[in-house]
C-alpha cells in the first residue's frame, strides 16, 4: 500500500476522482439529465460532494494511524480543497439558479431561511482554511497558529451538517443527514478521545 500511496501517479488520479462528480453534473445539465428539477438537482448535488469531501478529509488522519500509512496525510490538502471548490459551486448555483444573481433577493434570502443562513456561514469558515492551504501561508503564519486555524474545519463541518439537517427538515426526510452527522459524531469523537488520553 505504501507503493501505491508514493507512486506519482497517485495524487493525479485522486485529482481526476474528485472532478468526476462534477463532470457527471454538468453532463447532465448540458444533456437534461437531472430529473425534473435540474437547478434542484444541481444544488443538492453540489452540496452533497462538498460533505462528502469534507468528511473524506476528516477521515484522514484516523485511517493514516489505523492503517500506519503517514503518507495518507499527502491528500488532505487536495481532499480540502476540492471540498471548497464543491461549496463555492454549491453557492453559486443557488445564487444563480434559485436567485437569479440579485444580490439583495439573495441577502433577505440568507436572513429569511434559516438553513440558507447556515450555509452560508460553513462556506464563510472554509474561506480562511482554502486561503491558507499552502506552503507560503504555512510559513507566513508558522506552524501553530495554522494548526489553530484549521481546526476551524471541526466547526465548520458541523455547521455543514446542520445546514443540511435544516434543508431536509421541511420535508421531514432525515435519513441522510442522520448518516452525515453519524461520520462525523464518529470523525470527531475519535479526536475528542485522542486529545483526552494526551
Amino acid at each position: 500500500m505504501t507503493a501505491l500511496l508514493r507512486h506519482p501517479a497517485a495524487k493525479p488520479l485522486l485529482f481526476v476522482l474528485c472532478a468526476l462528480p462534477l463532470a457527471q453534473l454538468i453532463w447532465g445539465a448540458f444533456s437534461n439529465s437531472l430529473g425534473a428539477n435540474p437547478a434542484e438537482a444541481l444544488i443538492r448535488g453540489l452540496g452533497d460532494w462538498t460533505l462528502r469531501l469534507l468528511c473524506l478529509s476528516l477521515a484522514i488522519t484516523p485511517l493514516r494511524q489505523a492503517l500506519n500509512q503517514p503518507l495518507l496525510a499527502r491528500f488532505r490538502r487536495m481532499l480540502g480543497l476540492w471540498a471548497f471548490a464543491y461549496a463555492c459551486l454549491h453557492l453559486l448555483a443557488y445564487a444563480w439558479l434559485d436567485m437569479g444573481l440579485v444580490p439583495g433577493d439573495i441577502v433577505r434570502d440568507i436572513t429569511k431561511r434559516p438553513f440558507i443562513l447556515m450555509g452560508f456561514l460553513a462556506w464563510a469558515l472554509m474561506l480562511p482554511l482554502a486561503a491558507t492551504s499552502f506552503n507560503r501561508a504555512i510559513r507566513a503564519l508558522g506552524g501553530a497558529r495554522w494548526q489553530a486555524l484549521h481546526r476551524l474545519v471541526y466547526g465548520l463541518a458541523l455547521v455543514g451538517v446542520a445546514h443540511f439537517f435544516w434543508m431536509r427538515a421541511g420535508k421531514n426526510d432525515f435519513a441522510e443527514p442522520a448518516v452525515y452527522g453519524l461520520l462525523l459524531a464518529l470523525l470527531l469523537g475519535w479526536r475528542l478521545l485522542r486529545a483526552m488520553r494526551r
